[in-house]
């Protein structure tokens, strides 16, 4: 369900997405509202769902993930309990960046962030080639990240 957002609501969301540590000040300056105004628009939004979390974004390579692999797996059986034991496994695994169960030719596509080779073909043994209902999978290694983030984008008027 889309949450009913106004004008304030957009231009708020669109600078804390870029910049969640601005004080609410500078919120209330750039979208005019006062900061009380701004404090209870950020507490619906979040509790709404539409703010999700606050977080930071980390440089990869800084702390030593410098291989980006995208996966695309293809399962045996479609059956809910495999499917839902299979997405618990990728949401616990700290290398998978995302996942998205998907249609067409695969199940899933998995971003996955890992330090080298060795890291990722001991991740294949342990997700995929240990998993009976893994069919196949295939790797894409990223050659450089061009463009990378979760940012939606947010019309403003």
């Amino acid at each position: 369900m889309t949450a009913k957002l106004d004008r304030y609501d957009r231009i708020l969301l669109a600078a804390i997405q870029d910049d969640a540590r601005l004080a609410q000040s500078e919120l209330g300056e750039r979208a005019r509202l006062s900061t009380a105004a701004v404090n209870r628009r950020l507490k619906r939004l979040a509790d709404d769902g539409v703010i999700e979390r606050y977080t930071a974004r980390i440089d990869p390579k800084a702390v030593g993930y410098s291989l980006t692999i995208v996966v695309e797996v293809m399962v045996e059986s479609e059956r809910a309990d495999l499917l839902d034991a299979m997405q618990k496994r990728f949401k616990a695994c700290p290398q998978i960046q995302q996942c998205y169960y998907v249609a067409g030719e695969c199940d899933f596509v998995l971003v996955f962030l890992v330090r080298d080779m060795e890291q990722y073909v001991a991740l294949t043994r342990e997700l995929f080639h240990d998993d009976n209902n893994v069919k196949a999978f295939k790797t894409l290694v990223a050659m450089d990240r061009v463009k990378t983030g979760m940012s939606v984008a947010i019309g403003t008027d």
